[in-house]
């Protein structure tokens, strides 16, 4: 009942925000916010909608058979968002975008543009669903089954709950909604670690010492460079996701270019991806103390890392108080994602795809049709399962992200126009050859492709592009006004 209770103020709390910042809203504002937001508002709520659920849910369980080693990933993302900031961020504003898919249309024509739009809807609906699935199932079991509410029931309340406080006001709620999310998904991770560690009967510093002495402490990984968590992997990838999970994401992006100018969003950047490193490694820390906590109680340790945290807070060994603390982080971080990532997918569809910015109605409409299509595809994830939901997502950006990270590279970085008819070809070949020869690979070297499959499957994506393309004179105004180089 206290759960029950905590939702339903937690949710309250959220639409009378929404309803607070929202007033005298247009339709622009529900996909630029008028460009008024104040960047340390933006930075602090990006926060939240990086780590999103599967953060919350899933990291601490990958100190089971990774180790530390996601930290070297995280240091690669640091590197990204000070390239998404210098790079992209100045042409986005520069163009005045409002889907940063509409640089391709400029750059080489409609059908480029409506190819990447696609890409990333695609992207956003697989991505963002599976971690959306992965909330919903532990709402399932710790709120859910002791009611008898069948799981579809589940995902469609949360879906109206966020359709709600979204419907009206878009980004402009969002930015605002994102901070409260944010600062009650840190503040319960950290009531949980610390209420961990009062069970391990730690302080501080012995917390710090247990954790840094842990087996489970390793960080980098240097010598075998067949392995996935091969420092210059995890590193580069960590590079390469960050431009395209949030350079090249028009849900992450359309957040930043809310802010009045290009000084003030470069800082929102710059500020959450330094951030970003210590946030990680105390969902690490969490881990291993948790991992401890599991073997002084004498439990067995799950079989999956992500069921590592979940379960101890389920079954009520860390008490009542972590389990309220459990559900307010989860549905937190079930909000952030999934709130953001519908507005996203909505403001993509009318801009890029049917070209109504303007119109209030269509923009309802779709809106709904995105709540629909997400509650579908979120009912498919459940029916498959999943292992790993965390390796899954970045395995789905390594095959969908890439075509987009070549289009933009190819845009950015050459002076050339590929032939139109081909580009949707070329954008499909990628990722379907980047699969057979993981295939083949794996099969005869035994080697298999991790994150790194998303530079090369972008890499090929621009290969194709430049073999199927013609050299530009850059003789019209619209091409002198995007051909720009780093």
């Amino acid at each position: 009942m206290l759960v029950l209770i905590s939702i339903i103020l937690y949710f309250s709390v959220l639409l009378l925000l929404s309803r607070m910042v929202g007033k005298r809203g247009s339709n622009t504002a529900f996909f630029s916010g008028n460009r008024q937001s104040p960047w340390p508002l933006v930075a602090f709520g990006m926060i939240g909608a990086s780590i999103s659920g599967l953060t919350f849910i899933g990291v601490p369980g990958w100190v089971m058979s990774i180790d530390m080693t996601y930290l070297q990933m995280c240091l690669g993302f640091i590197v990204g968002y000070v390239i998404v900031a210098f790079v992209l961020l100045p042409l986005y504003y520069r163009l005045r975008l409002t889907s940063i898919y509409t640089y391709l249309d400029h750059r080489f024509g409609q059908t480029s543009y409506k190819t990447g739009s696609s890409f990333f809807i695609l992207s956003k609906l697989l991505g963002a669903s599976a971690k959306f699935y992965v909330v919903c199932r532990i709402l399932q079991y710790c709120l859910a089954d002791t009611i008898s509410v069948p799981y579809a029931v589940v995902v469609l309340v949360v879906l109206v709950l966020i359709w709600l406080y979204t419907r009206k006001n878009g980004i402009r709620a969002l930015v605002w909604t994102d901070f409260l999310q944010t600062f009650c998904l840190l503040l319960a991770l950290i009531l949980i670690l610390m209420q961990v560690a009062n069970m391990l009967n730690m302080d501080f510093p012995q917390v710090m010492t247990a954790v840094w002495h842990d087996s489970h402490s390793r960080i980098f990984e240097f010598d075998d460079f067949a392995s996935k968590q091969n420092f210059w992997k995890q590193f580069l990838s960590g590079i390469f996701v960050v431009i395209v999970m949030t350079g090249l994401d028009q849900d992450m992006m359309q957040k930043n270019l809310t802010c009045k100018d290009l000084r003030s969003a470069q800082k929102d950047m710059c500020s959450y991806g330094v951030l970003f490193v210590p946030v990680n490694f105390l969902f690490l820390a969490l881990g291993i103390l948790l991992m401890m906590l599991y073997q002084q109680q004498g439990m067995a340790l799950p079989e999956k890392g992500d069921d590592l945290l979940s379960n101890i807070v389920l079954n009520g060994t860390l008490g009542t108080s972590c389990l309220i603390f459990f559900t307010i982080g989860v549905i937190a971080s079930a909000f952030s994602s999934a709130d953001s990532a519908m507005t996203a997918l909505t403001t993509s569809f009318c801009i890029d795809i049917l070209g109504k910015e303007e119109d209030e109605e269509t923009r309802k409409r779709v809106h709904l049709g995105m709540f629909l299509v997400f509650f579908i595809v979120t009912l498919a994830f459940n029916a498959i399962g999943s292992g790993s939901v965390m390796d899954l997502i970045y395995t789905i950006v390594s095959y969908t992200y890439g075509p987009l990270l070549g289009l933009f590279a190819f845009g950015l970085f050459t002076k050339r126009k590929p032939l139109e008819r081909v580009v949707p070809y070329i954008a499909i070949a990628s990722p379907v050859i980047c699969y057979v020869i993981d295939l083949i690979v794996w099969q005869y070297a035994g080697y298999k492709f991790g994150y790194e499959m998303l530079m090369f499957n972008g890499l090929l994506t621009f290969v194709g592009l430049w073999i199927c393309s013609i050299n530009s004179s850059v003789t019209s105004m619209r091409s002198k006004t995007v051909i720009t180089s780093p």
